[in-house]
């Protein structure tokens, strides 16, 4: 008698098979409690994360204002609203994720045990005892899963404080290192409890709506008579069976391609995020930690000269000088009517140029190559509905210019938007032949990572009469957007992960269900390549189905929010189709197929014949 028959002499209930059978199917449990791993580990570090900001904030304001500020004051402040409803949203869409793939791994090993269940039934368990042995058996998987998601979400928000403490910096240096956050395990705890019941409801009615002889007999999932043969049209036998195998179980194909989908729309929605912190926090090769104006911080005055600019550039600690000049209200001449007879006239040089291109600010068809040098072509800001285009010639101070190209938005305003007004941006060599200035308005320095103090004096002290310095380093989110956004993508890349891993799977769970199948095809002579085509045709249907409805809704969704968070706060901002995420999907999508097909595909085929048939 093995140790698993004297277990079963000695347990009072049934429900003493609970962790007997965990024991036994140990590795086709492995994925749920992978699913359900990373929902609480997720889940963990999002709110943990949130609790560690929370936490910092109210340190700098007991700091600042020199008396204690309590957790719910933060709270009651727009940045701690804004922190849990973001977190908020985020422990919703993880919770959908989580039901979707832990249902679907849980629906396919019940699909798997129709024996046992039936045998369960037949010595007396009735329907409601097997619900809730399902939903125990699930919940049984928390005990190991759930701890080991709050520890890995726990030692993440470490990681990720430290990262923000010692190499993001800025407003970070005060975060705490190795808080531990009562809110983040509490809401991992959750998040594994309330996932795991979701999802363990359907396949329970499932269980107990099998009857014990259909169930004994092993044919539960296929009892449902075939009224006519599948329709083959122009596709070969076996491509047509897997696409049939897809679509008969219903449930099996919504959870596959819902899996599908539901990253799909969560990377597309999630992407909105990332051009909203990008309007947000707009990042510039340009963007520099020390500029050098006019003292009275008058715009338009020149009072910066070339020379100054070359000492500065051979000094400790700079990495990068460059400066404009500009002039405002120039004569201009445009050749449309009703447009302004002036223009503000501004110079860049070589590198502020190439940075126009670098950051995404030319609209499409300009060419930035025809500005460089004294040529006689410039860039031209104005609105949109603007009739002036690429290639009209435009007269300044009685000169004719080329337009050569024009940006997506103002540089110059506030709001992003010229209002009426056209500005003209020409080469160094442009404008001083136009203007004869020589001197800049602006002169802008990019440091380097160890520059100091004592290397701002000195710039300082070489600066012109009347001029002034604006030391800007404490002022950088270069920082604050690369974490935003570094989370953001681990966000994404671990529901990917986690999607991916659960469609393996699925797929290999489905073709181990239907082995006896495979092999009496194989016995009346399907060859192992059909039946590789099979399986492939049955994960393209989930994979196409899935694709096609997650990029309608992902779309749909991402541009709702586009349109709440930015299109209202950002007048110059336009939606345009994401095509290089939505060809990243597709990657995806078609990365995940493959990686669906082999394994489960191989298996099938090194097994003997005689073994596939006898599969239970």
């Amino acid at each position: 008698m093995n140790l698993s028959e004297r277990k079963i002499r000695r347990m009072k209930s049934y429900l003493s098979l609970i962790p007997i059978s965990a024991g036994v199917r140990r590795r086709q449990n492995r994925m749920t409690q992978l699913c359900i791993i990373f929902a609480v580990f997720l889940v963990t570090a999002v709110f943990s994360t949130a609790d560690m900001d929370i936490r910092m904030e109210q340190a700098r304001l007991t700091e600042k204002h020199a008396r204690e500020f309590t957790i719910q004051v933060i709270m009651d402040t727009a940045m701690g609203q804004r922190l849990f409803l973001i977190a908020g949203g985020l422990f919703v869409l993880i919770l959908l994720a989580g039901v979707m793939m832990i249902s679907g791994s849980i629906n396919s090993t019940v699909a798997q045990r129709t024996k046992f269940f039936g045998m369960m039934r037949c010595i007396g368990m009735s329907r409601q005892q097997l619900k809730r042995f399902v939903r125990l058996e699930a919940l049984n998987w928390c005990k190991t899963a759930i701890p080991i998601g709050i520890v890995l979400g726990t030692v993440c928000t470490w990681a990720l404080c430290a990262v923000l403490r010692f190499v993001v910096k800025e407003e970070f240096t005060t975060i705490p290192l190795f808080g531990i956050s009562p809110i983040g395990m509490i809401s991992g705890i959750v998040m594994g409890l309330v996932t795991v019941l979701l999802a363990a409801r359907a396949p329970a009615r499932q269980a107990a709506k099998v009857s014990p002889v259909a169930a004994v007999s092993g044919n539960a999932q296929n009892a449902s008579r075939v009224r006519r043969a599948v329709r083959t049209g122009i596709f070969p036998i076996e491509i047509s069976l897997g696409a049939h195998h897809a679509k008969s179980a219903r449930k099996n194909l919504i959870l596959m391609t819902g899996s599908f989908a539901l990253c799909i729309i969560l990377f597309l929605t999630f992407s909105v995020l990332l051009d909203f912190v990008g309007y947000l926090l707009p990042q510039s090769v340009t963007d520099a930690d020390i500029t050098i104006t006019d003292e009275a911080g008058v715009t338009g005055i020149n009072c910066v000269s070339r020379e100054t600019l070359e000492t500065i550039r051979g000094m400790d600690g700079v990495k990068n000088i460059f400066g404009r000049r500009s002039l405002f209200e120039v004569p201009a001449e445009l050749g449309q009517e009703g447009f302004p007879q002036e223009v503000d006239l501004f110079s860049f040089d070589d590198f502020d140029l190439g940075a126009l291109k670098k950051d995404g600010r030319l609209r499409k068809g300009s060419d930035l190559s025809k500005v460089y040098g004294d040529n006689g072509s410039v860039l031209v800001i104005c609105d949109p509905d603007s009739p002036l285009q690429k290639g009209d010639t435009i007269w300044v101070d009685g000169e004719a210019l080329t337009v050569a190209g024009m940006l997506k938005h103002d540089l110059f305003s506030e709001d992003g938007l010229a209002h009426g007004k056209v500005s003209v941006i020409a080469s160094s060599e442009t404008f001083v032949r136009l203007t004869g200035i020589t001197d800049y308005s602006i002169v802008m320095v990019q440091t380097t990572g160890d520059v100091t103090d004592g290397d701002v004096a000195a710039i300082s002290e070489v600066l012109d009469e009347g001029t002034a310095l604006r030391d800007e380093r404490e002022l950088r989110t270069s920082g604050t957007y690369t974490a935003f956004v570094l989370c953001v993508y681990g966000f994404l890349a671990i529901i990917a992960m986690v999607t991916l891993l659960n469609i393996m799977n699925s797929i290999s769970m489905s073709v181990s269900a239907k082995s006896k199948q495979y092999g009496a095809m194989r016995a009346v002579g399907m060859e192992g390549r059909q039946v590789t085509r099979m399986i492939a045709a049955e994960t393209v249907t989930y994979s196409l189905g899935g694709c096609v409805i997650g990029c309608i809704v992902g779309l749909a969704i991402g541009k709702m929010i586009y349109n709440l968070l930015i299109d209202g706060r950002f007048p110059y901002a336009i939606w345009t189709l994401p095509v290089s995420r939505l060809l990243l999907v597709l990657v995806f999508v078609a990365a995940a197929t493959l990686a669906a097909i082999y394994a489960p595909a191989k298996r099938i085929r090194n097994m003997a014949i005689t073994a596939t048939i006898n599969e239970l």
